[in-house]
């Protein structure tokens, strides 16, 4: 049993510069840090922070672009105890990108105790052998330094039980972004050498749509969140520009549906006199806006799949 290295400054840099290029992806449980760690690292906000299942594989979340090396963040959907087909498929997904990727992060809250959610991702990540995992032990600003202490040997011990070791042990706070720069210092090395491989200036490579509908489907999740978890899924089913638009004034018509399992959810989504709905039109409008940089017209319908959650069908017509 070795002693436990913890990082807090950066690996020095070897003589001969290499370029190095390739995929992370950051895990753990709901609310870990993990799309805070992404958009400190990316260093604009790209990950929509909340906690559902992906609808894409292999989504880029951001890419970091470096003089001596790309690091491109992979979103996996969480791992969670399969219940229904659909939750069974994401985890396959999850397991076949931790195989694919190069490095593992694994998010574990500094103020919160190691509990049964970060040992069930623990153990499946004791399962991938190849691929290095760094432990990122995340809102150390909410700790003091005892507390800090006691859980990074904690994560030590629990690679240990596991029989795997840490590649690195870090702790991070995005907030203060203080050990933002450390952790992808210590990523960079774990990464392939290799050209980039994403043009610089790209921040995500997921299509418009897509992100589109997560935001839709954010602000519709909003407050509902414990009666509708992931019954709602979002299409987008266009994206137009309107015609006879001046091309200093465009207007671009967005029409998508907000799919729901059952009838009697319907009237939660649209709310008293239909406000819900259009509080969910207003803000999701203003923050899509805010993506493409143009006046959007939105145009909102709920509908409802039976189950589709457990249906093959209904799966993959909505993209999953």
């Amino acid at each position: 049993m070795g002693p436990m290295s913890v990082r807090t400054q950066s690996p020095q840099p070897s003589e001969q510069a290499v370029h190095r290029a390739g995929f992370a992806c950051f895990v753990g449980r709901p609310n870990a840090g993990k799309s805070t760690l992404t958009n400190a690292l990316v260093g604009k906000k790209v990950a929509i922070t909340s906690n559902r299942p992906q609808t894409t594989r292999h989504t880029v979340r951001g890419i970091v672009h470096r003089p001596d090396a790309q690091l491109i963040l992979v979103d996996t959907p969480g791992l969670h105890k399969p219940r229904t087909l659909l939750g069974e498929r994401l985890n396959d997904v999850v397991r076949t990108t931790w195989a694919e990727v190069d490095v593992i992060g694994f998010c574990l809250p500094a103020n919160e105790k190691l509990g049964p959610g970060d040992r069930f991702i623990a153990k499946e990540l004791a399962s991938i052998k190849k691929t290095p995992k760094i432990a990122i032990v995340t809102k150390t600003d909410l700790v003091d330094g005892k507390t800090l202490a006691e859980q990074l040997i904690a994560v030590d011990q629990l690679g240990r039980e596991l029989g795997f070791e840490w590649a690195e042990i870090v702790p991070v706070s995005a907030v203060g972004e203080k050990q933002v720069d450390l952790l992808a210092d210590l990523l960079v090395p774990l990464l392939p050498e290799g050209p980039a491989l994403y043009p610089e200036g790209d921040l995500t490579d997921e299509p418009e749509q897509v992100m589109v509908a997560e935001l839709i489907r954010e602000a519709a999740l909003e407050g509902v969140r414990d009666e509708l978890p992931h019954s709602i899924a979002v299409v987008v089913e266009e994206m137009l520009p309107r015609e006879d638009r001046p091309a200093d004034k465009p207007l671009l018509d967005i029409h998508a549906f907000v799919y729901i399992e059952r009838p009697s959810q319907k009237g939660i989504i649209i709310g008293p006199k239909g406000k819900r709905l259009k509080d969910v039109g207003i803000k999701s409008r203003k923050q899509i806006e805010a993506l493409l940089g143009t006046p959007v017209y939105l145009d909102l319908h709920v509908k409802v799949a039976k189950d589709w959650q457990r249906d093959p069908r209904q799966l993959r017509k909505l993209g999953f």
